[in-house]
């Protein structure tokens, strides 16, 4: 190779290092484990939503069968009869649900898998999962008569598969990344925050779980309820603030994340009914586990850019 080809090389590969998103080393060990954080809540909420899938129940109904919605559809579109159409369609709608929990079954193992290989294939499968997910929880913001806090809440978890989308495909800088993290936790703990506090009819489930727990009554379970209410606005608020304030914010939504999480299993548990448990309440925790999981991406993201690759690696 003459001295010409020697340059040419040399600023062919400058252009080609200084172009592709090269970070350093501590941010290339966060994204990592920001990977695996992200991975490990997407398997999570696919099948903990398969197992609510293939054994209970979903939503649907709150939209095949509200007639004012789909009446014109079916009867002045399709030429069929409204009430044929509810006394028939039970089946298809049980159908559509089950294999809806094989779809996530199917991403759940396109998340573990990543992107070794079939890059293509795995990315356009949890793009279909996350639009289910919306779909999902734009079902259930239906279903609770259009409050928004039902809404905004599962943010989290149809946001987690599409995290992991961004994270194979087009790798953004992490920073970017964890922008997008810091408003999806923030959305997620204002609308638990809206049912804690309760601006919205406050759920019987909450109540009840803060009492067998904390063996408190009706009354001192809704006090304490309001007050996490106001500490999930408050953190959702720091989530945004440089410095402790916003290091404490997260370490409030990873500890508090993963108590509302586990609180299904610790509020229902009994010995006896061990299989019950498993059965009704294990799916409804794991799936909730990017409640925690993405704020501890955030967390350990934030401290790596503060903290050198040795200390990391020791840590």
């Amino acid at each position: 190779m003459n001295n010409v080809d020697t340059r040419i090389a040399r600023l062919w590969f400058g252009l080609r290092n200084n172009l592709s998103w090269r970070p350093a080393p501590n941010v290339r060990l966060s994204s990592r484990t920001v990977f695996r954080f992200v991975q490990i809540a997407t398997i999570a909420v696919f099948v903990g939503r398969a197992w609510q899938h293939l054994y209970w129940d979903a939503p649907y109904r709150a939209l095949l069968w509200d007639e004012n919605w789909l009446r014109p559809l079916v009867e002045g579109v399709l030429g069929g009869d409204w009430g044929v159409y509810v006394r028939t369609s039970e089946q298809g709608i049980e159908r559509w649900i089950r294999g809806t929990g094989i779809l996530y079954l199917l991403c759940a193992l396109a998340a573990a898998v990543g992107a070794q290989r079939w890059r293509k294939p795995v990315v356009a499968l949890l793009a279909i999962g996350a639009a289910n997910l919306l779909l999902l929880a734009a079902l259930y913001y239906k279903e609770h008569f259009w409050q928004a806090g039902q809404l905004i809440e599962y943010t989290l978890q149809w946001g987690s598969p599409v995290f992991l989308i961004l994270l194979l495909q087009t790798k953004p800088p992490v920073e970017q990344l964890i922008r997008w993290m810091r408003i999806a936790t923030a959305l997620t703990f204002v609308g638990h925050g809206l049912y804690a506090f309760g601006y919205y009819p406050r759920p019987v489930l909450f109540v009840e779980m803060t009492m067998s727990i904390l063996q408190v009554s009706d009354v001192g379970a809704a006090g304490f309820l309001q007050i996490v209410g106001i500490l999930d606005f408050v953190a959702a608020l720091l989530l945004f603030v440089p410095g402790k304030l916003g290091r404490v914010a997260l370490l409030y939504c990873v500890i508090w994340g993963f108590l509302t999480s586990v609180a299904r299993l610790w509020a229902h548990f009994h010995p006896a009914f061990l299989d019950n448990l498993l059965l009704q309440w294990l799916h409804e925790a794991v799936m909730r586990s990017p409640h925690f999981l993405i704020p501890a991406a955030i967390w350990y993201a934030q401290r790596a850019a503060t903290v050198s690759p040795e200390e990391l690696d020791a840590g």
